[in-house]
């Protein structure tokens, strides 16, 4: 009974065979995907967030506009990189995007991850005091951020203007928003904190340590711990657990013009360097549709987690993508929740 979605980088480039070769095609295009999704049933669109790059960016206007077009898909992040934000103001931002979406906001945080540029989030005028690192400053200012959309007072009122000194909250709020912000976890220790601040757990196609078991094995013992942790921690309901996965059903000769040769070629997991530690990469699943739910039913985070995040080749347009989820919906979900659980997805 998982949650479905799409994740889309937003990648844009003038190079031959791509749909999105500008800024203005990558964001028109995902809000049109946005649309499509949700006539195809697919429960969520994310948006990856990057700075200094040829991909998304600040990501609350084109939220607020797929909010606009569309009136049941979950719209999120995977992820916001905290180090560059200030988390006042984007908790106004938030609030507003989650009151025009009906309270449909799904926002994956993060301490971030290797960029393009080389602390660039200090060319935003964000520097780490001394004894300080930028995963420091990111964590503090994720607290700043959810205490704000919480509604918990921010600023001293001018008593000439309001007639009292108390706090004064962020407005507009946005009830319920707090309660559904998530934080982008590479690592066991990561998902244990994460599981303590009482946050849902994002956990993607890579992550920042190995043990030499399989990658889903070893997500599945992060996404263990992160439960543990939320438990005792003494939280409050249930939980949400997303996890990313690269899937290329091959239906077609389209698909077998794109994907074939890596159908054929196979995949497995990756271990290599990154960030000055060992890292671990997840396999794609690209072949038949009954194949890959064949390899689906080995995937041990895949039936840990409530929602999967498909990543999409947004350069291919959004036809193509709405092609991709379509079948993904139609031939891979259905047959996965049979083989795992009985009935079909929800």
């Amino acid at each position: 009974m998982k949650r479905i979605g799409f994740l889309s980088f937003g990648h844009y480039q003038p190079v031959p065979g791509s749909a999105a070769r500008t800024a203005s095609d990558a964001l028109l295009q995902a809000i049109e995907l946005a649309v499509a999704a949700e006539e195809l049933g697919i429960d969520g669109a994310y948006l990856r967030v990057h700075h200094f790059a040829r991909q998304f960016a600040s990501p609350f206007p084109l939220l607020a506009a797929m909010a606009a077009r569309t009136s049941r898909i979950e719209l999120g992040t995977g992820v916001i990189d905290m180090r560059y934000e200030n988390p006042l103001y984007m908790a106004e931002e938030a609030a507003i995007t989650d009151l025009i979406s009906n309270g449909r906001l799904q926002l994956g945080l993060s301490r971030g991850s290797p960029e393009t540029a080389l602390r660039g989030y200090e060319a935003f005028g964000y520097v780490p005091a001394v004894g300080r690192t930028d995963a420091d400053d990111a964590r503090d200012r994720t607290a700043v951020f959810r205490a704000a959309i919480g509604g918990s007072g921010m600023a001293a009122a001018n008593p000439q203007m309001t007639g009292h000194s108390r706090l004064l909250a962020i407005e507009p709020q946005s009830p319920g928003l707090s309660g559904r912000i998530w934080w982008g976890a590479g690592t066991r220790k990561t998902a244990k904190w994460v599981g303590e601040q009482g946050m849902n757990l994002m956990s993607s196609t890579l992550l920042t340590e190995d043990t030499g078991v399989a990658f889903g094995d070893l997500q599945a013992e992060q996404i263990s711990i992160y439960r543990q942790a939320w438990t005792d921690a003494g939280h409050a309901g249930t939980p949400r657990v997303s996890v990313s996965r690269s899937i290329m059903p091959i239906v077609n000769d389209l698909d077998r013009a794109y994907f074939g040769r890596a159908a054929e070629a196979g995949s497995e997991d990756q271990v290599g360097h990154l960030d000055g530690g060992l890292a671990r990469f997840g396999k794609s699943y690209v072949g038949e549709p009954a194949a890959i739910v064949t390899q689906l039913e080995t995937d041990a985070a895949v039936h840990a987690a409530d929602t999967v995040l498909v990543t999409i080749p947004n350069q291919l347009g959004v036809d193509y993508n709405a092609h991709l989820l379509g079948t993904i919906v139609q031939q891979v979900a259905p047959a996965s929740a049979g083989a795992s659980s009985g009935p079909g997805r929800r």
